[in-house]
């Protein structure tokens, strides 16, 4: 039996029962599979007893698992906020933590994460970079920031991309058409309406395009207006001049006077968003942190726009 163990097998053993998952628990740290897999039994052996049962259908921890769980929690969280403190200190309170991000995801996950990081670490300053989702794989890539928050994959080699939730497209209308009725739409319903969407030179607009090419239908959709920004097009959309596809993130997340979505399908368009970063590049202590928080608040936080959108029908 192993006497000790390191620290990297610690954070694996919570990866790993905080996400239910030994495939994005290695991906989040950064491991192969078969590298956490050697993390988990070493902590095992350490220990004298099993900690994880994994099966074909799930993965959960063992009774002494469970125990061991709030312990291991509490020895990660003081040693890693005794490293920012350290780093905070050598910096001279210059610790920074710098990242690039698309608007919606930005808007709608960060400002938390942010307000509960900075209670803890108070002398932590952030940038934040809100960027298309083209030049903000170039901030990452070109080390303008420590990571970003996208909504492409790792389609490059210098890049790795971990997936944290999916963002269906959907349809955006006043209150007053005729579709704002509908609970769902095939895409063959937009066909001779005057449609808002974004740049053809953004990253929505190629995740839709190349959705809708896959499907192989053969619709004729009037892209009447385009736009630079998701925001504007619901402008244009509260003007009464046509109806808007995007992401479901980018419309109201509360239920507004004058606008309405309807769900589409036929084929159900998703964009997928997650974190960016650069292969082989270790964040620093405060990036690492903050990463991790907001993995943990952005599982929880999509989960409850889910549940709020399907109570509303949405």
């Amino acid at each position: 039996m192993r006497n000790n163990f390191e620290f990297l097998d610690l954070r694996a053993f919570l990866a790993v029962l905080d996400l239910s998952s030994f495939h994005e628990a290695a991906t989040v740290l950064h491991l192969s599979p078969p590298a956490l897999s050697r993390r988990i039994r070493g902590l095992e052996e350490a220990v004298g007893a099993q900690l994880i049962e994994r099966t074909t259908r799930r993965v959960a921890p063992t009774q002494i698992g469970r125990e061991l769980a709030p312990l291991v929690r509490r020895l990660v969280d003081e040693f890693e906020e005794s490293i920012l403190s350290i780093s905070e200190l050598g910096g001279r309170h210059r610790a920074q933590v710098t990242l690039a991000s698309v608007p919606t995801a930005a808007f709608y996950f960060l400002p938390r994460v942010i307000e509960a990081f900075n209670h803890r670490f108070p002398g932590i300053r952030f940038r934040i970079m809100d960027l298309s989702a083209n030049e903000g794989l170039d901030a990452v890539a070109n080390g303008e920031v420590e990571f970003g928050i996208n909504i492409t994959g790792a389609t490059r080699d210098d890049l790795t991309f971990t997936p944290l939730m999916e963002d269906p497209f959907v349809l955006a209308c006043r209150r007053d058409h005729p579709f704002a009725s509908e609970k769902t739409l095939p895409w063959s319903a937009l066909e001779g309406q005057p449609l808002i969407g974004v740049s053809k030179k953004s990253g929505n607009r190629a995740v839709l395009d190349q959705a809708l090419a896959m499907a192989d239908l053969r619709l004729n959709l009037n892209w009447f207006y385009e736009v630079n920004h998701l925001s504007t097009s619901l402008g244009l959309v509260e003007a009464g001049l046509g109806i808007s596809v995007l992401p479901r993130l980018a419309t109201p997340q509360r239920e507004h006077p004058l606008i309405a979505t309807v769900q589409l399908e036929n084929p159900i368009v998703v964009r997928s968003i997650g974190l960016v970063e650069r292969r082989g590049v270790r964040l620093s202590p405060s990036a690492l942190r903050f990463r991790d928080m907001l993995i943990n608040e952005w599982r929880g936080g999509a989960a409850e726009i889910a549940r709020s959108r399907s109570e509303r029908g949405a």
